[in-house]
């Protein structure tokens, strides 16, 4: 089941990104750094009461404007809005209820979303501004009181967010389909690839309605065995504010990812590998979700008997991690090579649900061992003792050792490798975990 979203909207400046780093706080855990991978700093993963949930933060919302810069901030915020659970509706103490502030409430009201009105800048406690008071008016419920800054109220705030989250036990009804997400930039074919396998196969089972509002999950079944479709083709077209649209693109991409058993990473054939490509393979990677990169349009290059190789060495070095992911080349216009997609997705998905058992592991450690000796540091070797899988999807592997300050990354590396050499763990990224003799934990 999809992580409930919380969005931030209201006016240009009464607040916003500084309320979004409040409720953040140090858990940033979806924006730190992957290899090669930058991150946009607009939404986050944080948790209250036991319940986690995505933050967005959007841009000001200026209802009247002919502004275009405004204008796409105000388009950036209705997407936000449309996959939003719950809308926290921003205002400002020191300008009071404005025309500005009605219009955004009466947009609020037609998403027919819960909202939970917040008034910032309320610095000092105690007895409120008399001019609290005059929020009443907006129609919107019982505004609460909140300080971005001190972080006053931010407790009432979430607890008023969490009561309209729909209960935990709500989850989907498990079954054997493989989810699949269509992830990738806008115009990058997504919709076409849909279409192409829905149109070839003709045998859908039924059409659910997502997680995500504007999208229609296609579950559907052949030869290999039943799918669901998670398409992502709601993604806002590029635009001349391109930068502030792809965020959007990466928010909607996150949330398909939450869904997934199976990524297919969409890249332009024309383009290549570009730096929004870079991000969203990243936040598959780093859910540790089976991917597959899949470039589209091959129809439309220019071919001599080097040039997928030399797209595929491109590919490798742009998306250096995860080199584990498999490269189809396709057309989604002509259908070339779609068929081969789903053997592939059959494939990463169980690789990512493999179980190895202790004895086999250990059997490959040491191997590794002898051929590659552990490193030392003035001195002192490292020793391992034993190696064993706690987790499927990704496959987590937890080595115990004597110091793991001893365990390099480049020996982690060597080690990650030699388990892919042995049991393959084609598509999915590897968890290695690393204890010392008295840690406690898993």
């Amino acid at each position: 089941m999809s992580k409930p979203i919380v969005a931030i909207v209201g006016r240009p400046n009464v607040g916003k990104s500084m309320l979004f780093n409040k409720l953040i706080g140090s858990r940033l855990s979806i924006v730190e750094d992957t290899p090669g991978v930058t991150r946009d700093r607009i939404y986050g993963e944080t948790d209250w009461n036991g319940r986690t949930f995505t933050l967005v933060d959007t841009g000001g919302i200026e209802p009247r404007t002919d502004d275009q810069i405004l204008s796409f901030m105000r388009q950036q915020a209705q997407i936000a809005i449309d996959n939003a659970t719950v809308i926290i509706f921003l205002t400002d103490i020191r300008t009071g209820v404005t025309a500005a502030d009605h219009e955004v409430a009466n947009m609020l009201l037609r998403s027919k979303k819960p909202i939970v009105l917040a008034v910032n800048k309320m610095d000092s406690t105690g007895i409120p501004d008399p001019d609290f008071y005059e929020f009443y008016n907006l129609g919107l419920g019982d505004p609460i009181a909140v300080s971005a800054v001190h972080g006053h109220g931010t407790g009432d705030l979430l607890d008023a967010c969490v009561s309209y989250f729909p209960p935990e036990g709500e989850e989907e009804e498990e079954d054997d389909a493989i989810k699949v997400a269509l992830i990738g930039k806008p115009n990058v074919g997504k919709s076409s690839l849909v279409n192409q396998i829905l149109g070839e196969n003709r045998v859908i089972v039924s059409n659910v309605a997502g997680t995500t509002r504007d999208a229609i999950d296609s579950r559907f079944e052949n030869s290999y065995g039943s799918f669901v479709l998670i398409d992502t083709a709601g993604m806002r077209r590029k635009s001349k504010v391109e930068e502030s649209i792809e965020k959007y693109s990466v928010l909607r991409a996150t949330m398909a990812i939450d869904r997934a058993d199976v990524c297919l990473i969409l890249i332009d054939a024309q383009e290549g590998v570009t730096e929004q490509d870079t991000k969203i393979a990243g936040l598959a990677h780093e859910a540790g979700k089976a991917c597959i990169i899949v470039v589209n349009k091959w129809d439309l290059i220019d071919k001599d008997d080097k040039t997928m190789d030399r797209m595929t060495a491109d590919i490798r070095r742009d998306l250096g991690f995860m080199t584990y992911a498999p490269i189809l080349f396709i057309s989604a216009l002509t259908g070339q090579r779609v068929h081969k997609l789903f053997e592939l997705i059959v494939a990463v998905s169980n690789q990512a649900s493999m179980r190895i058992t202790t004895g086999m592991l250990n059997n490959v450690l040491e191997d590794a061992q002898t051929r590659v000796q552990p490193p030392s540091d003035k001195g002192r070797r490292l020793k391992i003792y034993y190696m064993t899988q706690v987790g499927i999807r990704p496959p987590h592997f937890v080595i115990f050792c004597n110091d793991a300050r001893l365990f390099h990354f480049s020996y982690q590396r060597y080690i990650e490798n030699c388990i892919r050499n042995t049991f393959g763990l084609m598509g999915t990224p590897i968890v290695l975990t690393i204890r010392q003799k008295g840690d406690k934990g898993e």
